[in-house]
């Protein structure tokens, strides 16, 4: 539950019935009350996952996927992780239930749709980029400018090129880079800008 004041009480006796009627025997509960779901670093889950990797439970149950994920992909990486370590996954209120073949079904499938989802973005973003660059517009971090005549001079001096790098707020590969293409004196030289 994402506020202190909500309650996880319903969960609770929803995954422990399940719990009773298939017969298994309930070695520990986790819960992150204050938390939004939407966080990938809640305490709760950090300590569900010490379990896991540490093989003290078989089986995971929640009363609904939407409490442990917080998005398609993050379900289906974590799925995999549990099949990895032998864990099946179980929702109260879902067909989710990696124990039986129809419930592996459904998983199998909302995994093809996560997958369908990045290939989709990532397409997205291919053709806007490609569509950009026929406008014309230069791709990447805008470039900020630099003396690269004092840069030269502090290391005329014997400052060590990451000082100077610091000091001139640009980055030690993107300095060294500059001075190796021997860019005419009295030049300045571009450097991508601090994200």
């Amino acid at each position: 539950v994402s506020t202190d004041d909500q309650t996880t009480r319903l969960q609770l006796d929803e995954a422990r019935r399940l719990v009773e009627v298939r017969g298994w025997e309930l070695i520990e509960t986790h819960e992150d009350v204050g938390f939004s779901g939407s966080k990938d670093q809640r305490p709760g889950l950090s300590a569900l996952m010490t379990s896991v990797r540490k093989r003290r439970i078989d089986v995971l149950v929640v009363w609904r996927a939407d409490r442990l994920f917080r998005s398609l992909h993050h379900m289906v990486a974590m799925l995999n992780d549990l099949t990895a370590l032998g864990v099946d996954f179980v929702s109260c209120t879902e067909p989710f239930d990696t124990s039986t073949p129809s419930g592996r079904l459904m998983l199998h499938i909302c995994a093809a749709f996560g997958q369908f989802e990045r290939d989709v973005i990532i397409e997205r973003t291919v053709a806007g980029m490609a569509a950009a660059k026929r406008r014309g517009k230069r791709l990447g971090r805008p470039r900020r400018r630099f003396d690269l005549d004092a840069a030269r001079a502090r290391l005329a001096e014997g400052v060590s090129i990451a000082a100077v790098a610091k000091e001139l707020g640009v980055g030690y590969g993107t300095l060294h880079r500059a001075l190796r293409e021997g860019n005419p004196k009295g030049s300045r030289a571009e450097a991508p800008a601090a994200a």
